[in-house]
C-alpha cells in the first residue's frame, strides 16, 4: 500500500509554561495532526521552567497518542520567556519546516494545522495562522504602534501559530546571532509571507502567569524602543516643545530687560539656561538617532535582501 502522506520532514515547536489544564490536549492535538499528514515528524515542547504538572501531561499525551513522531521535552534551567524558548526550540528542530505554537491555545480546528503548509507549498517561506476576532486593547495598540511606526513590509497582528520553511530559518540565522523579537525577523528576511485566517472556534486567551504576562509586557515596550522610531520622534517631540518653551523665555526676558529694571546678570542666566537647556535636548535627540541608526545596522546586516533567483537559460 502506496502511503500517501507528504515527504518534508516537519518539525512542531511548543512553548510550555505552567499550563498543565490544556498542554494535554492541544500536544495530542498536534501529534495526530502532524501523524496523519506526514511520514516523519517531530514535536518538541519547551518547558520554560514550568511549576505545575505540564511535562506529566506532556507525557501522557504523547503515550496516548500512539504515533510515530517523535516527541522531545525541553527543558529550560530558569524562566526565559516565549522568545528566547522558541528560539531554542527552532535551534533544535531538523524538520524541512518548522511549526512554531507560541502559546497551546486550540481555538481552530487542527485542518488549520494542515491549511498554513499548503500556503507555504505555494512559494510562501512564512505562512501565519490569525484568528480572525477582535485583538485585545493592548495588543491592537502594540501592533498599529509596529506596523505604523516600524517600517516593515509585514503587516504585524496577533497570531496563534506560523510555519516557517528551512530556507528562512537559514536567512534568519544570517541575520542576527539571537533575536529578539522574531516577527521583526520573520519582515525582514526579505522572504515571501502570507497569512491565513480562521473563525476561531472557542473563545480562549492566553494563560494569565504573572511572570509570562510581565516578561510580554516589557517584550512590547523593547520592541516599540528597537524596532520603531517611537523613541526618536519622542525626542524630536520634546526638543521642539523645549525649543518653544526657550523661545518664550528669551521673549519674556527681553521684554523684563526692556521695559524694568532687573537684577543685573538675571537676563544673561536667564538666556544663557535657556540655549543649555534646548542645546542637551537638541544633543540627546542625536544621540538617540545616532543609536537607532546603529541598532538598524546591527539588526540588518545585509544592505540587501532577495525573495528568490530566478534561473532562465543552463
Amino acid at each position: 500500500m502506496i502511503d500517501s502522506r507528504e515527504k518534508n520532514f516537519v518539525s512542531a515547536v511548543i512553548y510550555v509554561h505552567d499550563c498543565e489544564d490544556r498542554i494535554g490536549a492541544f500536544v495530542q492535538a498536534v501529534i495526530k495532526t502532524l501523524d496523519a499528514h506526514f511520514e516523519h515528524s517531530e514535536v518538541i515542547c519547551v518547558n520554560d521552567a514550568s511549576h505545575d504538572k505540564s511535562v506529566e501531561k506532556i507525557r501522557s499525551a504523547a503515550k496516548d497518542a500512539g504515533c510515530s513522531s517523535s516527541v522531545s521535552v525541553l527543558n529550560l534551567s530558569y524562566f526565559h520567556g516565549v522568545e528566547p524558548s522558541m528560539n531554542a526550540g527552532r535551534d533544535l528542530a531538523i524538520g524541512d519546516f518548522v511549526y512554531e505554537f507560541d502559546a497551546a491555545v486550540l481555538d481552530f480546528k487542527t485542518d488549520e494545522i494542515m491549511t498554513v503548509y499548503r500556503k507555504s507549498l505555494e512559494g510562501f517561506d512564512i505562512v501565519s495562522a490569525v484568528p480572525d476576532s477582535k485583538q485585545r486593547k493592548s495588543s491592537s495598540l502594540f501592533y498599529s504602534l509596529m506596523n505604523r511606526y516600524g517600517q516593515f513590509p509585514y503587516r504585524f497582528c496577533t497570531e496563534r501559530f506560523r510555519i516557517i520553511s528551512r530556507r528562512a530559518i537559514n536567512r534568519i540565522g544570517n541575520l542576527n546571532r539571537e533575536i529578539v523579537y522574531r516577527k521583526t525577523a520573520y519582515a525582514s528576511c526579505g522572504l515571501k509571507s502570507a497569512q491565513v485566517r480562521y473563525n476561531p472556534e472557542a473563545t480562549q486567551s492566553l494563560p494569565k502567569n504573572r511572570d509570562e504576562n510581565q516578561y510580554r509586557h516589557e517584550l512590547a515596550a523593547n520592541s516599540l524602543l528597537l524596532f520603531t522610531s517611537i523613541g526618536y520622534r519622542i525626542s524630536m517631540l520634546i526638543t521642539l516643545l523645549m525649543g518653544l518653551f526657550c523661545l518664550g523665555i528669551v521673549i519674556y526676558s527681553v521684554v523684563v530687560y526692556l521695559l524694568s529694571d532687573p537684577i543685573r546678570g538675571w537676563t544673561s542666566t536667564i538666556l544663557f539656561m535657556s540655549a543649555a537647556f534646548f542645546g542637551l535636548f537638541a544633543i540627546l535627540t542625536v544621540i538617540i538617532r545616532y543609536l537607532q541608526i546603529l541598532l538598524d545596522l546591527s539588526f540588518r546586516r545585509k544592505s540587501f535582501t532577495f525573495e528568490s533567483i530566478e534561473k532562465i537559460m543552463g
